[in-house]
């Protein structure tokens, strides 16, 4: 692809992030170094309350939690976001990122977003972000080193194809890349594996997610038993090093008043491909 022209500050931003890159934790699954966690998507538990919800992902074995505004929203006090993070805390996990969050043309609005983020001490936030917001976006994780993930929601959304993402993010920060959620990529028709491979240097989340078929109206199922090549996902995060600090979430979206059987189902599919890569 043809990238285009840079301002100088775009060009400084840039080099600052070739440099930063340098410094990123090293790729999961690299000799020697950890596995990315495999944490859960909130919204998988969305019938719950805020406690149960995160008592019930402690319970399924979750390192992590990405959390979304229905549970913990962008406006929340200082007191509430120091509330979330002991309770995560206490029950031995981890923040990975927060969202899908929306960013626009409106500077001071992003910033606050970034500030929410840094309070709440994720790496990562998930995003579906307008192209009049890249400008503020280049500055912002360059200011805060918090990445941003753009989130694709199937057919008809800003971000369909993954070729909708390469486009948005081309000639920006480094800093600004993709959770590619596998079960909407499965809705529009691609190979979720292939999906990876595409993204390598920029895949900062996964929504590790099935459907059932290949089209925009289907049922989402158990990891492994629509469309989804799981122990291939995992190979391909390998090889395209994804992060160790990035966002694994796992999320299951049907039968929300009680998925608990099924996502367990999915939790033990899930550490199985994992396990089997790493040896």
């Amino acid at each position: 692809m043809d990238f285009p022209s840079f301002s100088r500050r775009r060009w400084l931003a840039a080099t600052a992030a070739t440099v930063a890159a340098a410094t990123l934790p090293r790729p999961a699954w690299a000799a020697g170094a950890p596995q990315a966690k495999l944490g859960i998507q909130l919204y998988s538990l969305r019938g719950y309350n805020v406690n149960d919800a995160l008592q019930h992902a402690a319970d399924l074995g979750f390192d992590e939690v990405e959390f979304y505004s229905g549970m913990l929203p962008i406006n929340s006090t200082p007191e509430q976001i120091a509330e979330i993070k002991k309770r995560v805390s206490d029950l031995g996990m981890s923040i990975s990122a927060h969202g899908v969050n929306h960013f626009g043309g409106d500077a001071a609005a992003n910033r606050k977003l970034f500030e929410f983020a840094k309070a709440l001490g994720v790496p990562t936030i998930t995003a579906d972000p307008e192209p009049a917001a890249f400008d503020s976006l280049d500055d912002l994780v360059d200011e805060f080193d918090i990445r941003i993930a753009i989130h694709n929601h199937g057919p008809s959304a800003r971000y369909n194809q993954v070729v909708d993402v390469l486009k948005a993010i081309e000639g920006h920060d480094e800093r600004i890349g993709a959770c590619a959620d596998l079960g909407h990529y499965i809705r529009s028709g691609q190979e979720p594996v292939e999906v990876i491979r595409s993204l390598k240097g920029r895949l900062y989340g996964v929504h590790l997610k099935d459907f059932a078929e290949m089209k925009e109206h289907t049922k989402g199922v158990v990891l492994g038993q629509g469309h989804l090549d799981v122990e291939g996902v995992f190979v391909a995060m390998q090889d395209v090093g994804f992060p160790t600090n990035g966002a694994l979430s796992l999320e299951y979206e049907e039968d929300p008043s009680n998925p608990l059987a099924e996502i367990r189902q999915c939790v033990t599919i899930a550490n199985a491909a994992m396990e089997k890569v790493s040896t």
